[in-house]
């Protein structure tokens, strides 16, 4: 028993150490400070032995390219906030939108800033990389954005090739209104944009909560359904060297990441 003014010595001993309870990769993610659904989206989805490590970026809940374009501004630092001293193999930007308006390339170069041992990554690389790996031209697009946005996302995907068939958003303002429309009514809103010639529907957002619906929506209407974080944590998993096929958020999760680009 310890008596006050006495000196603790502890027994000398050898503790058994291993690589933590994240051994086979850790995966680092920079969200709005208004997103409502990606925090859970990906400890869903990620695999055994995944890490999954969150900062916020803040940011203003009124979503427009002008408030987008802000974003970059904080980027380095957010990324050195991700859990430095395990040094994530992966730090992904987690905004569909602010990945257009600010474009991929300013955004890796300023996440490698901050996190120099990372590969830098952002969401609409993701997008691309699924769209790709799924072998989809024509694609329908569903957003929660308003107009300015749909029509710079619609000129995104022409620039990397795709034929966009239909983009239609909700034109919603802020963040914790995209977070709250529920995942039945992305599911009716899929059904509603889905064209017979569409070889994809793509839901897109971070903060929304598509994912939940994703494989209903693929049941019902029997074609590929990408959401923003399933793409984006997808590539992400491959880019790390993880290939588990993951079931219930799909199809794309039965795809090892053969077309995926290096990112610099």
């Amino acid at each position: 028993m310890f008596i006050s003014g006495e000196t603790i010595k502890s027994v000398l001993r050898t503790p058994v150490l291993d690589k933590g309870r994240h051994h086979r990769a850790k995966l680092g993610f920079i969200l709005m400070s208004t997103d409502l659904a990606a925090e859970a989206d990906f400890n869903d989805m990620a695999p055994d032995g995944v890490g999954i490590h969150i900062t916020r970026l803040k940011t203003d809940d009124y979503t427009t390219n002008e408030t987008l374009s802000c974003h970059i501004e904080y980027m380095a630092d957010a990324a050195s906030r991700i859990q430095p001293d395990t040094k994530p193999d992966v730090v992904s930007y987690s905004c569909t939108s602010g990945s257009i308006v600010i474009g991929e390339e300013r955004i890796y170069k300023e996440i490698h800033k901050g996190a120099p041992w990372a590969q830098p990554m952002c969401l609409v690389t993701g997008v691309v990389d699924a769209l790709h790996e799924l072998g989809a031209q024509k694609v329908v697009v569903g957003t929660p954005y308003l107009d300015e946005i749909n029509t710079a996302e619609a000129e995104f995907l022409l620039k990397k090739g795709f034929d966009v068939l239909d983009i239609q958003g909700l034109n919603l303002e802020t963040g914790i209104e995209f977070g709250s429309v529920t995942p039945a009514y992305w599911k009716k809103f899929a059904m509603e944009i889905d064209r017979p010639d569409a070889d994809v529907i793509f839901l897109s957002c971070g903060g929304i909560r598509a994912l939940e619906v994703a494989e209903e929506i693929e049941q019902a209407t029997g074609k590929p359904v990408i959401t923003s974080n399933q793409a984006q944590m997808w590539s992400c998993l491959r880019r790390a060297g993880i290939l588990d096929q993951i079931d219930g958020f799909g199809q794309i999760f039965k795809h090892t990441g053969a077309h995926l680009k290096e990112v610099h």
